[in-house]
């Protein structure tokens, strides 16, 4: 067939190509370019992009301590606003993963074995994205959304967790609203895509994605005063939870 009659053709036969596979979720573990252990986090100063060019990266000696909460220090990778960092795995020996002080972006970024969070938010406004990559055996959450403004999630693939992404529901400074933005992401062994303070105006609205339980959004109310949050509901309500084609086969 003649190139440019493949072309005229193409739109139709994308057509029948299901979302996910379209996107291409990687659903495994990518193969290690060599390994990188430092002690102390490595930064990446605002505005600035760090390549990792697929290499393991780990802590050593290890600071995981479980869900024991710690801190920016016993992270991998801190990024200051604007950053991006792009094609990591996070070995298992860190504590916490990816901290974003300032709106950030993630691109194929990889967390073999999740410790306490694989990201934390920390911006005051603004958009951070997390394009592609995973996370694995989270006992907890993959992303804690500490900041405000919005999250936007997809193509990311998470197995083995508690929640994909949960905006804090007892941070001191809790009062306004985080939005949260899922699409095309595929989620098994776990529990919900995301977890939101409605009583601060929080929203999740999730499209075109898999868990294998079907399981969307918990709803809480959320507080400032460091007391475990109420939880008020789960699903989808048509305000602050909203889904669209969500799917149980993964």
């Amino acid at each position: 067939m003649h190139r440019y009659a493949f072309l005229a053709l193409l739109p139709a036969v994308l057509a029948k190509v299901p979302l996910v596979a379209r996107a291409g979720v990687t659903t495994t573990l990518p193969a290690s370019a060599g390994a990188t252990a430092t002690s102390a986090p490595i930064t990446v100063k605002a505005g600035q992009t760090y390549d990792g060019k697929m290499k393991n990266f780990d802590r050593s000696p290890r600071v995981c301590a479980e869900q024991t909460e710690t801190g920016e220090d016993d992270a991998m990778f801190i990024l200051e606003d604007g950053a991006t960092l792009s094609n990591v795995i996070i070995g298992p020996n860190q504590a916490e993963g990816v901290h974003c002080r300032g709106t950030c972006t993630l691109i194929n970024v990889w967390f073999q074995d999740v410790c306490e969070d694989a990201i934390t938010l920390k911006q005051s406004s603004g958009t951070s994205r997390i394009i592609g990559g995973g996370a694995f055996h989270a006992d907890d959450k993959i992303v804690q959304f500490n900041g405000f403004g919005t999250v936007e999630i997809s193509d990311f693939f998470a197995s083995d967790y508690g929640k994909v992404v949960r905006s804090c529901g007892n941070c001191k400074d809790n009062g306004g609203a985080r939005h949260i933005v899922i699409d095309n992401v595929v989620a098994v062994d776990g529990g919900v895509l995301c977890g939101i303070n409605t009583n601060y105006g929080d929203t999740c609205k999730i499209s075109n994605s898999c868990q294998d339980d079907g399981k969307s959004c918990d709803r809480f109310t959320g507080n400032n005063s460091g007391k475990e949050p109420t939880k008020i509901g789960s699903g989808p309500d048509g305000q602050f939870c909203t889904v669209t084609n969500l799917s149980k086969s993964c």
